[in-house]
């Protein structure tokens, strides 16, 4: 299949940012965003050697094939987005699956698709693995062996000044933008609209289903919803790019559930061992340590990459 990456129209920032200017500058009266992060394509596993241990557990046709296909969706910095080049994957899980790769000795093809596709194309085989903020559910491990690499909590945004009083929780009758496929839409913004409003007689909470990050901002921004439920880092990324615009809430929203992310290949995959092995050795390595402090998310680093 070939790759889709540069029919992409706009990197995440840079989106909202002209939907917030109106005619292709920055927002009245904001500052313009810091780009030295999205123009750097430089590739953080250059200088990175094959893991033998790892290696060791490659299936026979994985090593002859001599690549891995990844698929994300890059849309949502600063995990996973072009770079103002329009065309290289950057973020946390661009890196990531960069580093796996290496430690495999296997060179890796990038995929750009939407995020409620993955599965499906992974279960088909159009793809070998997964690293997109990909959170190990029930449903999910029904046909996903799951490998942990990030740790990461959700958060609402709202504009700046919060001038509608919204808290987590007090969203009932709001709407609320999630993105499709997520976890957020799925689960943990039903189970709050349930908590904290249903169940005490409120209205519920209005959860408007958009494509992605970038349409929730900009919808918000227009006001077109009243706020945005989704992975706090990414809304702290936007809100950094786009000071005043934005107002991230504290704390993160209490989802009762638990905030790990997941590198994702069909379940019961020959690659799996290879796979976990790699995963662990990137988590052990100074690269892992780079990126996180690189796109601002030390905080989520983890040290065991378990499979669930």
């Amino acid at each position: 299949m070939k790759a889709r990456n540069k029919v992409q129209t706009a990197t995440a920032g840079l989106a909202v940012m002209l939907a917030l200017a109106g005619c292709g500058g920055t927002a009245a009266g904001t500052p313009a965003p810091d780009n030295s992060k999205t123009s750097n394509t430089a590739d953080i596993s250059e200088n990175v050697q094959a893991d033998p241990a790892a290696t060791a557990l490659l299936p026979q046709a994985i090593k002859d094939k001599g690549e891995l296909t990844v698929a994300m969706d890059l849309h949502y910095p600063p995990t996973t987005f072009l770079a103002d080049d329009n065309t290289t994957p950057i973020g946390l899980n661009p890196d990531i699956a960069r580093l796996v790769a290496k430690k495999l000795g296997l060179k890796l093809k990038f995929e750009n698709t939407a995020f409620d596709t993955i599965i499906p194309g992974i279960d088909a085989g159009r793809y070998d693995f997964t690293a997109t903020t990909m959170s190990a559910t029930a449903e999910r491990l029904k046909v996903l062996d799951m490998v942990d690499y990030f740790s990461d909590g959700v958060s609402v945004a709202v504009a700046a000044g919060n001038p509608l009083g919204i808290s987590n929780d007090n969203m009932c009758g709001k709407n609320i933008a999630v993105t499709k496929g997520s976890n957020s839409q799925l689960v943990h913004l039903p189970h709050i609209s349930e908590w904290t409003c249903t169940s005490k007689g409120k209205p519920a909470i209005n959860g408007v289903t958009l494509p992605n990050v970038q349409d929730a901002l900009t919808q918000l921004a227009s006001k077109r919803v009243d706020g945005v439920f989704y992975d706090t880092t990414a809304l702290a990324w936007a809100d950094k790019q786009q000071p005043n615009t934005f107002q991230v809430l504290k704390p993160q929203v209490d989802t009762r559930s638990v905030d790990t992310v997941s590198i994702g290949l069909k379940k019961g995959s020959a690659l799996t061992p290879a796979l976990q092995k790699a995963v662990q050795s990137v988590l052990d390595s100074p690269e892992y340590k780079e990126s996180l402090a690189n796109w601002g998310l030390t905080n989520g680093g983890i040290t065991e990459a378990k499979l669930n």
